[in-house]
Order: C-alpha cells, then structure tokens, then sequence
C-alpha cells in the first residue's frame, strides 16, 4: 500500500510487521488472520470426557491420500490440534510443539498441561509480531486434550492471543458452524453425540461436504483416536 501525503508517496504501515499504524494496529497480523478466514472450517467441542476436533480436506480425484496436507495433527498422546490458514505455517508448528512436549516430558517426567501447549505455539507465534524482515504465521490452531485439570480447548489467533472454549469454529464457515455449536452443545455431552454435533456443525459451515473430505479427531482418557481415509467409514453412522 502506498499513501499519498501532499503529492509525496510515503510506504503503507503494512510494509513492515514492527511498524504500528497511528491507530494502533498491526495490517500484516490482519492480514494473517485473513488468511485464516479463508481456510476451511475447523470445529473442536469439549465433552464429558474429551474433546473431539474436525475439519475437512476436499477431495481431489488424482491425489494421494495423507501425503502432508494433513489439517489435524497429534502432538502428543493427550494433544490434539486442527488448523485453518496456511498449513505449511501451521505444520512448522506442530513440529515445534511436539518437540517442546517431548522436551518437557524428558525434563520433568510429566506430559506437557494443554495450557503449556497452547503457550509454546503462542509464544512462537508472537516473536513473529516483533522483528523487521518477518511475516506472521498465517494459521490458526483449535488446541484440545485432557490432563489433570480435565478436557480443555483452546483457540489461538495468528496475533498469538489465545482464549478457551467449550465449543468453537474457525475458518470460512465458522460463522454458521458456531450457530450450530450455541444451539446445540451442552454439558455432559457423550462421545458419539460429541462426534454428531461436530459433523452437523461441519455440514452446516461446508455446503456438500462429503464424508470422505472429513478429518476428525478424539482426545480422551483412552489417547489419540483418528478417522480419516479409509476409516472414516466408522465415523459414518453418525453423518
């Protein structure tokens, strides 16, 4: 952007990430989050005894299946996280926190609280708000589990701010994902309706979805379950 001051061109305060415009703002981290609009739909809800995230990754007929363009991730065997936006920025990301949690596990001999996860990818993200020559990450993760202090879930915005959820969505069709969600969550959820409510919030956010573009995860006492590919078939019934 270029802005003319009295007939002299003087550079856009989105040039540069470390530059405020006069009202405070930051364009390239209104830019990123942009970009997370734009991503698909990601939906993640809590229920009595875990936490259940999905999202899709529209079929193309020639290609590969899981060949990384994987939108939902473990970190660890109590971690999960989905992302919207740019997925070779949110894929660097998981590497690094899965690290952290592993670096954490061997220091402390405890797995890493889904708080300390949700901080690590916050505080990464956030020193790419401070230096010149950087841009953002263009991502946004829903980051759930359960430890100690019971299932959680967390959103977390390019900006690096995070907050927590009983039940969120980002991406293109949040905006119609999360009216479902406010309709119909409600505490003490099991794990199938859990599951439903996640798909219907999907259908609801992605017009024509079908099943086999589904990725959903579940988090619970039991670990890390994953339905993509070829046994999305047992996530079916609940379509």
């Amino acid at each position: 952007m270029v802005i003319i001051q009295g007939g002299i061109p003087e550079m856009g305060y989105d040039r540069a990430i470390v530059t405020f415009s006069p009202d405070g703002r930051l364009y390239q981290v209104e830019y990123a989050r942009e970009a997370v609009k734009r991503g698909t739909t990601l939906v993640g809800l809590l229920f009595t005894d875990g936490v259940v995230v999905a999202t899709i990754r529209p079929s193309e007929e020639l290609a590969v299946p899981s060949t990384g363009s994987d939108k939902v991730h473990e970190v660890d065997s109590h971690i999960a996280a989905g992302m919207a936006g740019f997925l070779a920025d949110g894929r660097v990301l998981i590497d690094f926190v899965r690290i952290r949690a592993q670096i954490h596990k061997l220091t402390y001999d405890e797995p890493l609280s889904i708080y300390g996860g949700v901080k690590e990818i916050a505080d990464r993200m956030q020193l790419y708000t401070q230096y010149g020559g950087v841009r953002p990450y263009g991502v946004g993760f829903l980051l759930g589990g359960i430890d100690e202090k019971g299932p959680q879930l967390f959103e977390i915005d390019p900006s690096s701010a995070f907050s927590s959820w009983n039940a969120q969505s980002i991406g293109r069709g949040a905006p119609e994902a999360v009216k479902v969600l406010r309709k119909e969550w409600e505490e003490k959820m099991t794990k199938d309706t859990a599951i439903e409510l996640a798909l219907k919030a999907l259908k609801a956010g992605e017009k024509g979805v079908k099943i086999n573009e589904v990725e959903l995860c579940v988090i619970d006492k039991s670990g890390f379950e994953e339905y993509r590919g070829e046994n999305i078939k047992l996530i079916k019934k609940y379509w």
